[in-house]
């Protein structure tokens, strides 16, 4: 079985969030200066690169990464291209895929073919019909290369909302250019941290072989 890096690289030039911290870093010490080890600091957004959102980002009362259930970032997803460009993601964007296979959902758009630099501006993104559709067949988590569940200027995010009140996790800004539609093993674990609002994710999807590809 094959292991296939759906991560967004994180570096200096990553690209981020309007106005959010962009990833920096500092040697503390270093072998070229004499040092017996390289050490270094680092600066950065929870949500910089492929990242699990918690739901303290959107909500006062919601939990931090630490205590994110590991479940739904671990098993059997489907990966569907969706063709939209703009505007709001309904279920019919996502014909003809079957639902039935899975309980994790993965939406590639065109987000995916830019570089880990670039921003994408405006975006496609998930609508409330989709979620409930999505919550509705036993989803529990929906990832995408999107840089956020919800359009580029919402302020009320009514898509993070109704996905953490349906029990759905989410991942957000993965790269999936270059990978075949179809059905994958997904390991995408958040970080056990606390009091932040989001943690970043080494995502990958494993093939699965053909006996169990159903």
């Amino acid at each position: 079985m094959g292991i296939i890096d759906i991560s967004r690289k994180i570096s200096t030039g990553s690209a981020v969030w309007p106005g959010d911290t962009p990833f920096s870093f500092q040697h503390a010490l270093r072998i070229a200066d004499g040092a017996g080890y390289n050490l270094t600091h680092m600066s950065m957004s929870p949500h910089t690169g492929s990242h699990a959102d918690a739901s303290w980002h959107f909500d006062e009362t919601g939990r931090h990464p630490a205590a994110l259930p590991l479940e739904p970032y671990i098993g059997r997803a489907h990966l569907v291209s969706v063709r939209r460009e703009r505007g709001g993601i309904v279920p019919s964007d996502l014909e003809p895929c079957d639902l039935a296979v899975t309980e994790r959902l993965l939406l590639h758009t065109w987000v995916s073919d830019i570089g880990d630099e670039s921003w994408p501006g405006e975006f496609p993104y998930p609508t409330p019909e989709l979620v409930n559709f999505l919550a509705d067949r036993g989803v529990v988590l929906l990832g995408a290369d999107l840089p956020s569940m919800d359009a580029h200027d919402s302020r009320d995010l009514p898509c993070h909302h109704l996905l953490a009140a349906r029990g759905v996790a989410t991942l957000e800004n993965l790269s999936l250019a270059g990978v075949p539609d179809g059905v994958y093993e997904l390991i995408a674990l958040p970080l056990k941290l606390e009091h932040v609002c989001s943690s970043p994710v080494r995502a990958a999807l494993r093939t699965l072989s053909s006996g169990n590809d159903q």
